[in-house]
């Protein structure tokens, strides 16, 4: 065990304070009465969280711990402030054994408040009653989400050691903050093109933290997006390629074509159109979902997010598919072909009209679906799967990115050949009225391309650029996932 000097005289005080100063803190008389197997409990707690076994937590053992439960460094630096007695910066086994018996005793308050029937557990019916009257809003699927998470043994309640083990990190004893922090200690949805926003608590919306995690999903999307554009310019390059292409002689050939420079071709209107995207994304998102709730207050289904995800989805690709169009172009571009996105977006207007802001519009909508469902269910069942195997409530970074990643490339993999097409629609200029030879040109449709792949090139052609697709996804989520925990942690938001 980590040793704690107790004195001859017993007074449960730790090494820094033999020296008499009389700054530091003066520990309770009960460390020495501390049941054995209390001790070994919360003996076995610190050296867990004491990373780097120097027998004392800082803020970087604290924030490693509690980054495993998907909680923010601004939960270890409130945890640290009120357990750090003598203001050392660190915390050593004495004071943490004084702050957690001080912290239990507040929980165990908590915990007898919502049980009402006194026996020793907190079922679902004494949860709703209990947060009804606290006058925290809350719903019966909400609440049962929040219930299964902290019953570790599958009894369908809660006891006072599930209670205390689950919240013992909780740097608060309000129980408005300790449902906060049960709330919040959950995972992030990580991928790099989500169709299912995030679902902001009412609280979240007043005090505008909403706008925060956009801003830090923006900039995660902004930074993956350019860090894996060569992949993306090339998986487009190589779908609208009417023949079988090395992944090699299309890259060469870029290369030669525009040089390094030429990878990036197309991103900076990729990443440029994430704003107003997520932005309307948002805004339809929440009337959507105003609409199949109505005035219920309960949190939605997998299914109903799945149907408002998909809605929002729709309207904010119909409002920013014109630059969809562009990227697409500005990426298949030669050198010298435009100036600047003004410059193409004018001569593909003077040239095909406004309709061709429009072509592979139908495709697209129709990928929308099998995307975001799968993408979102896949996901969802397996954390489910984890969760019901592991009595570790919180999935680790590696899980969560291999979830995100599977999810990603089942949803890709289904709705890829429509992505396809989309692209070959919107890469094909069709030059209003007749051509040179007197004949007049025939706009593709999303059914002729279909034909016409699966006649010159099988069903293998519906494929074409999907291995740097792949290729692109781990890179891409990891680095979406590490952007948003630092650009939250600056913008003061935490990770849900």
């Amino acid at each position: 065990m980590v040793n704690i000097n107790r004195g001859p005289a017993g007074n449960g005080n730790d090494k820094q304070q033999s020296g008499g100063n009389s700054d530091t803190p003066t520990y309770p008389q009960y460390l020495h009465e501390l049941p054995q197997a209390d001790e070994e409990r919360l003996e076995k707690i610190f050296k867990k969280l004491d990373r780097d076994g120097n027998d004392r937590i800082d803020i970087h053992d604290l924030s490693a711990a509690l980054k495993e439960f998907g909680l923010s460094h601004q939960y270890a630096e409130r945890f640290l402030k009120q357990s750090d007695q003598n203001q050392s910066g660190d915390v050593g086994l004495a004071e943490f054994i004084h702050y957690v018996r001080e912290h239990e005793k507040n929980l165990r308050l908590q915990f007898t408040h919502l049980d009402k029937n006194q026996d020793g557990k907190v079922d679902l019916e004494e949860l709703i009653t209990a947060f009804k009257e606290l006058g925290i809003e809350m719903d019966r699927h909400e609440a049962a989400k929040l219930l299964k998470r902290m019953d570790k043994d599958g009894s369908l309640n809660i006891s006072y050691d599930e209670w205390r083990d689950f919240l013992l990190l909780a740097p608060s004893s309000d129980i408005h903050e300790l449902v906060k922090y049960w709330r919040h200690s959950t995972y992030l949805d990580i991928g790099e093109d989500l169709n299912v926003p995030d679902d902001f608590t009412q609280s979240e919306m007043q005090t505008g933290m909403w706008w925060r995690h956009l801003a830090a999903g923006g900039v995660a999307g902004a930074v993956s997006r350019t860090c894996t554009a060569p992949l993306d310019r090339l998986k487009v390059f190589l779908q609208v390629q009417a023949s079988k292409q090395r992944i090699s002689d299309c890259l060469q050939y870029m290369l030669k074509e525009g040089g390094v420079r030429s990878l990036w071709r197309g991103n900076f209107i990729n990443v440029l159109k994430i704003a107003p995207e997520s932005a309307i994304k948002f805004a339809a998102y929440e009337q959507v979902k105003r609409l199949i709730r109505g005035n219920d207050k309960r949190q939605m289904t997998i299914y109903e997010r799945f149907v408002a995800g998909a809605c929002a989805g729709g309207v904010s690709q119909t409002a920013i598919y014109p630059m969809e169009v562009l990227k697409t172009r500005l990426a298949l571009r030669k050198t010298g072909e435009y100036s600047s996105i003004l410059d193409a977006a004018s001569k593909i207007y003077r040239r095909e009209g406004l309709r061709s802001f429009y072509r592979g519009y139908i495709p697209n909508m129709l990928g929308i679906i099998p995307y975001a469902g799968i993408d979102l269910a896949v996901y969802e069942t397996l954390k489910k799967k984890y969760l019901s195997h592991h009595e570790t409530e919180q999935p680790s970074f590696w899980l969560l990115l291999a979830c995100g990643s599977a999810s990603s490339t089942l949803g890709q993999v289904c709705s890829y050949p429509l992505a396809l097409v989309r692209t070959r629609l919107q890469a094909q200029a069709v030059t209003i009225g007749p051509n040179p030879d007197g004949s007049v040109s025939v706009e593709p449709n999303m059914t002729n391309v279909f034909k016409r792949i699966i006649q010159t090139e099988g069903p293998v052609g519906l494929y074409r650029g999907i291995t740097p697709n792949f290729i692109k996804v781990l890179p891409a989520v990891s680095i979406s996932y590490v952007v948003y925990e630092y650009t939250s942690r600056a913008l003061g938001v935490n990770m849900t």
